[in-house]
């Protein structure tokens, strides 16, 4: 496709058998001034062909095409040149099943296929696309002269759209008056995050403190993502369900397209699976489970942010600080993008920040629970 871009916009290939799905994605991406399309394929030999006469910055890849799948083609360009590369797969169980495997092999992030029904879904999909192949352009995957991160202009929601924020006098008094209960740890992550949750859970142990997840991944994905963590990790790892128990030994990972918040009866914890508008201009939203954990957990709250670009959870983090939690950032040396963690660094948030391998120690070293009574069993 000809485009009137500068040399300093983004180059991205498309490859994806359907004629339509590539169409819809140039045109979106097209529109954006920071994004050149330098080309789209319909399978992965014309895409290897384009390849070697010119390199994208990012790659969005389809994961089911005839001739050679989006998996084997990942994993041949990873092995010989590697490049950012977005997933772009449809919401059934085999398309979840291999974006994981693809996520894995080095993927930096998966959307799901457009699908433009009226004006408001193109904005949308707009939106999250290009999102996405500016958070892989600056990716680390392999290396070359980092472009300045331009923080996109439209409009988004701060989480008090859900949860009303608290004066710094209630915070400091919640430090006091928030009951001792089990401790409970709060994770957050975005672009890269798949696999640096991955490190970081498989630190934790089988009885681990309780452990609540918030990874931007779209509506249909997480189930797969949890059942791949779950086979990796001592501790049990679900897609969480409304009103599910905050526990020992169990992680529960926020689910596509619904915000997940902390909720607090007592001395034990649910968790509340809500609708709602994008926060930060994603959902789930960081800033949604960090807030409502620093409202109702306080001190019993051990909190890290991990790898991602844009700005969700740093106020979230600032605020369980506040309340008197623990938190951590991820450094910038071990982020795939150090976007997140810089936010919140930069807000004040972080009270330790860490390489990713020293980021579960941490955890379990501020999460000691504070009675020695055994835990009711459920």
């Amino acid at each position: 496709m000809a485009s009137g871009h500068t040399n300093a916009a983004i180059r991205v290939l498309i490859v994806d058998d359907s004629a339509s799905v590539r169409s819809v994605l140039g045109t979106i991406l097209s529109g954006d001034p920071e994004i050149e399309v330098m080309g789209s394929a319909p399978d992965a030999y014309v895409a290897a062909g384009m390849i070697r006469s010119e390199i994208p910055d990012v790659i969005f890849l389809d994961i089911e095409m005839p001739k050679m799948d989006g998996l084997t083609f990942l994993k041949k360009i990873m092995s010989q040149r590697p490049i950012p590369v977005v997933i772009c797969s449809s919401l059934t169980e085999k398309g979840s099943d291999m974006m994981i495997q693809a996520l894995a092999a080095g993927a930096v992030d998966v959307i799901t296929k457009p699908k433009v029904h009226t004006a408001q879904h193109l904005r949308d999909a707009a939106m999250t696309i290009c999102d996405v192949a500016r958070a892989a352009a600056h990716a680390r995957i392999r290396s070359r002269k980092p472009r300045p991160v331009k923080l996109s202009v439209e409009a988004k929601n701060l989480a008090d759209v859900l949860i009303p924020a608290i004066s710094p006098e209630r915070a400091e008094k919640l430090k006091t008056t928030i009951p001792v209960t089990e401790p409970i740890i709060c994770l957050g992550a975005s672009t890269g995050g798949t696999e640096a949750l991955a490190a970081v859970l498989k630190t934790l142990p089988a009885d681990c403190p309780a452990t609540l997840v918030v990874q931007h991944m779209p509506e249909g994905f997480t189930a797969a993502f949890a059942r791949r963590l779950d086979g990796l990790c001592a501790p049990r790892v679900a897609e969480a369900r409304d009103g599910d128990l905050v526990r020992p030994g169990q992680v529960l990972i926020a689910p596509g397209n619904r915000h997940m918040m902390l909720r607090r009866a007592g001395s034990r914890y649910t968790v509340t699976i809500a609708e709602g508008p994008a926060v930060c201009r994603h959902r789930p939203a960081v800033d949604i489970l960090f807030r409502s954990a620093a409202q109702n957990g306080g001190p019993n709250v051990v909190a890290a942010i991990l790898t991602g670009m844009g700005d969700d959870g740093a106020r979230g983090l600032l605020e369980i600080r506040e309340t008197g939690g623990h938190t951590i950032a991820q450094n910038e040396e071990t982020c795939i993008v150090f976007g997140m963690p810089k936010e919140a660094i930069e807000r004040g948030g972080a009270q330790a920040i860490l390489p990713l391998g020293r980021i579960g120690a941490e955890l379990l070293s501020h999460a000691r629970p504070h009675r020695t009574e055994p835990a009711l069993s459920v």
